[in-house]
């Protein structure tokens, strides 16, 4: 069996279906609660920490596969996340989680494709960094904004400004995101030999 448009076997892509799928159903719960220790409550949840992977699954995903093969994963494993997180988690997190997921991994994977042919780190920053903007933005506004208990003003001492506590979770969110994606260049460095470039592309713009 083979992807429709694509000439990779289903069953090549399904660990990186099943990675993208454990990664988001896990954020998916783990958002819910925050990081309590060191006084973190009103900053951060244990999501925060989770999430990040699945731009590296998705950015390792088309470097091997391209972006159609990539895509390809999103949707599937944005079904199968979506499935779990409603069971897992709250139908209107599984939703935010799902629209936010599909925006900034498409995003991700539009970003890398345009930069595949530049240095060998710009195109897996570059599509993290943008994708997780608008995940970020999506999926806080969407999943707690009105929500009371996580609507709550808060004031930051740093800076004397008050904003919802859902505000403040998702910029603090996108921060660990930030730090994230700079750390993930590691592991996708080292798994470049391992996984070559996809080729589908004319030789001249095939990934490094």
């Amino acid at each position: 069996m083979t992807i429709a448009g694509t000439k990779i076997p289903f069953k090549r892509l399904a660990l990186p279906v099943i990675a993208m799928m454990a990664v988001v159903a896990a954020s998916n719960v783990l958002v819910q609660h925050p990081v309590e220790q060191f006084g973190l409550q009103d900053f951060l949840t244990w999501g925060a920490f989770t999430y990040p992977l699945a731009f590296l699954v998705n950015d390792l995903t088309n470097r091997r596969f391209g972006p159609a093969g990539a895509r390809r994963v999103v949707y599937a494993g944005f079904a199968l996340a979506v499935l779990l997180s409603i069971w897992l988690a709250t139908p209107r997190i599984a939703l935010a989680s799902g629209t936010a997921f599909l925006f900034g991994q498409l995003l991700d994977i539009g970003v890398f494709n345009r930069l595949r042919r530049m240095s060998w780190w710009q195109a897996p920053l570059a599509g993290s960094l943008f994708g997780s903007a608008i995940d970020t933005a999506l999926f806080f506004s969407l999943a707690f904004a009105g929500d009371a208990d996580m609507s709550f003003p808060v004031t930051y001492a740093s800076t004397g400004i008050t904003v919802p506590l859902w505000m403040g979770l998702a910029y603090f969110d996108f921060l660990v995101k930030f730090g994230f994606a700079l750390l993930a260049l590691i592991p996708y460095g080292a798994l470049m030999g391992w996984l070559k470039p996809w080729t589908g592309a004319p030789a001249d713009t095939a990934a490094r």
